[in-house]
């Protein structure tokens, strides 16, 4: 299975396409994750073999068996931004439908629906959901509202994205309050303005609207008024990517 492109949607149903990991990639970071946790398991398993345990101790090594099956994946994924080792080695991500970064639910419920798509069924489910659905998603994936992307792609390498003020607007991109832009609509944004050059003139100036409209109630002041769309979602990126650095 292909990786293709995920329809990312804005809270205007505005499509904004980013690549999904393949099956195979999936399945390669599955098992590099899959093998540090039967070796942790392992190691527990050891420990417990060469000790005399009463109902504490075991009730103690259940846990820790528990946590490395169960809270391995949701532990990396809530504080590694989406990723775990196995998804980092191959450049991959978990993402919300809306390109934000997920939190704690989202990782909780795919490791919890782990169980139907991989325990119970030999990964029968997995496959099948990945195959049939259009942003090759599992059924923990389609459950916590998720996607997984690729990071980067055969032998190209990432490379940060800047974004700098528009010429004449540099003072009114230092003077936004961007308070009210999370993570998620700055994903939306920031995969408008990178695919604006490859999208025809009526689409990119209509989609550019869109997302301005969407943008422009969570940020302050409003944009100056003659300024294109295009050119306020360009300062409200310039000043989202300043603050963070």
């Amino acid at each position: 299975m292909e990786a293709r492109p995920a329809a990312v949607v804005t809270p205007e149903a505005v499509p904004l396409d980013l690549e999904t990991a393949s099956i195979g990639s999936r399945f390669l970071a599955l098992l590099i994750d899959w093998g540090i946790q039967a070796v942790l398991l392992f190691v527990l398993l050891v420990i417990a073999g060469n000790g005399s345990f009463g109902w504490l101790g075991t009730t103690i090594v259940l846990l820790l068996v528990f946590l490395v099956i169960w809270g391995y994946p949701v532990a990396m994924e809530t504080l590694w931004r989406g990723r775990t080792v196995g998804k980092a080695a191959l450049g991959l991500r978990v993402v919300t439908r809306e390109g934000g970064q997920i939190g704690f639910r989202h990782a909780a419920i795919r490791a919890a629906l782990g169980l139907v798509d991989f325990a119970l069924s030999s990964g029968a489910v997995a496959v099948i959901c990945v195959l049939v659905t259009a942003d090759n998603q599992r059924l923990g994936d389609m459950a916590a509202g998720t996607v997984v992307l690729r990071e980067r792609t055969g032998l190209r390498r990432p490379t940060p994205t800047a974004f700098w003020a528009p010429p004449g607007l540099d003072s009114y991109t230092d003077s936004l309050d961007l308070a009210g832009l999370g993570p998620a609509e700055y994903g939306v944004v920031r995969a408008f303005l990178i695919r604006s050059p490859s999208l025809p003139p009526p689409v990119r100036g209509r989609l550019a609207a869109q997302v301005a409209e969407t943008v422009a109630g969570r940020v302050q002041p409003p944009p100056p008024p003659g300024v294109p769309a295009e050119l306020f979602l360009a300062c409200v990126a310039a000043a989202y990517r300043k603050r963070g650095s």
